[in-house]
């Protein structure tokens, strides 16, 4: 009955197709926001890094130390996901045969990308970090050179 239903409102409401290249044809894709999230995990990498513990015997200190720690790490966490999502959506939605042809690496970069990404919230290294940066810059080249475009890379955190 459900399905009858549909039909007739198709045929009444002479409802067309759509495609898009996405789950969403809104077309909006820039890498910006990967390389937002991945600057905020080197962030909160070195500032974890950066951390003194805090003398045991101030209980006040302590908790302190730990709530610092806490909200640098849930960041850290939140923000590597965020960056692999970002970088997720750029591969499968974004990213096209053409691409590949003209970019063979490109398949690779990603995976690397989002590998690290996974590295940074499994670790707390500085080096993953930064390679995590680089990676996203090179994606960003790509990006913006498939759309015939030069976009300086820009560091929003320095």
């Amino acid at each position: 009955m459900l399905k009858n239903l549909i039909n007739r409102a198709h045929e009444t409401l002479a409802v067309q197709d759509a495609e898009a290249h996405c789950d969403g044809p809104c077309g909006i894709y820039d890498p910006a926001s990967a390389r937002i999230a991945a600057e905020a995990v080197r962030s909160m990498t070195k500032k974890i890094m950066a951390m003194e513990p805090a003398d045991h015997s101030d209980s006040a200190a302590v908790a302190r130390y730990h709530n610092t720690m806490a909200r640098y790490v849930a960041i850290k966490e939140e923000e590597a996901e965020t960056a692999k999502r970002q970088l997720l959506i750029l591969w499968t939605d974004y990213f096209k045969p053409p691409h590949l042809e003209k970019y063979p690496d490109l398949h690779t970069i990603i995976w690397e990308a989002t590998k690290l990404c996974s590295a940074c919230k499994v670790e707390v290294s500085p080096t993953h970090a930064d390679e995590l940066i680089a990676t996203v810059e090179k994606i960003h080249g790509i990006f913006w050179a498939t759309k015939g475009r030069e976009v300086d890379w820009v560091l929003a955190g320095g």
